[in-house]
């Protein structure tokens, strides 16, 4: 089966977990290239630091070295980073604006036996950045794709933020134009769940004022440049927040955005309102069907749960009477 083949040559290329290939032993691989030319490559995504150099892994190091060619979202980035770590691996560029253009040639070089290593400037390849349309690509192909474990700003500030983490939703970027950014925050309003986003330091103060107008004052933080001497992280409600940045000159780094999910106190409330409006358009012989549509699209609460409510406080006045 061509899987277990790819995946076997993979193993003899890059060694295991435990160690890699002995360079001692005679009967070790030429690591530059896979033995059989007639078995596919394999497409290995590397995440990089997102900050402190001294955060990649020595498997990820490794890869770097022994592919036959790295496709990176900036060669110029990725320099400074192969420099540091003495990798003279032969890199191209991989970004937004040519992966279109590049994603068959990168393929034709995995299907004739080339290693790959895929890399962002930092962190993860492919959230939010460039990659997903060669790992589709590779995969349609039966081209073995491994990711590797690393670095990345979502789960470096979630565990600091002082948010609840067992569960979260990642956003990524929102976007730049005020009314779809908007209608993106709003989607976000109900999910139960603290909400992750990336953001470019000069949108930050604007990314905040919407999320606190459409999103209510809810508790968040700030991670900046995480991993780096000055790395901070800014808790508080988004007002706070709002007004800790009003105050900077100018805004510079790295930004990886956290805000909690809607808080249940304010979800009880929303009830005992609801409550109060079913009551009223009962008293004033309103139509089941009616209240049910009225008050669910009010409170942006369920149908079928308003409904439940109207029945309930229906049985419940008819027993008193």
């Amino acid at each position: 089966m061509i899987v277990t083949r790819i995946q076997a040559d993979a193993v003899r290329t890059f060694g295991s977990d435990a160690g890699g290939a002995n360079p001692n032993d005679p009967m070790a691989p030429d690591l530059s290239r896979q033995e059989a030319t007639n078995v596919s490559g394999t497409l290995f995504l590397v995440p990089t630091p997102i900050g402190n150099f001294n955060d990649i892994s020595l498997r990820a190091v490794e890869t770097l070295r022994n592919v036959d060619l790295i496709a990176a979202e900036d060669t110029r980035e990725a320099a400074k980073l192969l420099r540091h770590f003495c990798i003279s691996t032969r890199t191209i560029s991989y970004h937004d604006h040519n992966e279109s253009a590049r994603t068959p040639g990168l393929i034709e070089r995995l299907k004739g036996g080339s290693n790959l290593a895929l890399m962002s400037d930092a962190g993860t390849p492919l959230l939010s950045d460039p990659g997903f349309r060669l790992v589709t690509a590779a995969i349609q192909e039966g081209i073995l794709v491994t990711s590797l474990p690393g670095p990345s700003a979502i789960t470096t500030a979630l565990p600091a933020s002082g948010l609840p983490v067992s569960t979260y939703y990642f956003v990524g970027y929102l976007p730049r134009k005020a009314g779809r950014r908007i209608a993106t925050i709003k989607e976000t309003e109900r999910i139960p769940a603290t909400l992750v986003f990336f953001e470019a330091p000069h949108r930050l103060l604007e990314t905040l004022r919407d999320l606190h107008g459409e999103l209510g004052d809810r508790q968040a933080a700030v991670g900046w440049n995480l991993t780096k001497e000055n790395e901070h992280i800014f808790r508080g409600t988004l007002s706070e927040l709002l007004a800790e940045f009003s105050s900077w000159d100018r805004m510079r780094g790295e930004i990886t955005l956290m805000v909690a999910a809607a808080v249940e106190e304010n979800r009880d409330a929303q009830w005992e309102t609801a409550a109060q409006a079913i009551r009223l358009m009962l008293e004033r012989e309103v139509s089941s069907r009616v209240i049910r549509d009225v008050v669910s699209e009010l409170y942006g609460l369920p149908k079928k749960a308003v409904y439940e409510m109207i029945i309930l406080m229906v049985e419940d006045s008819e027993i008193q009477k």
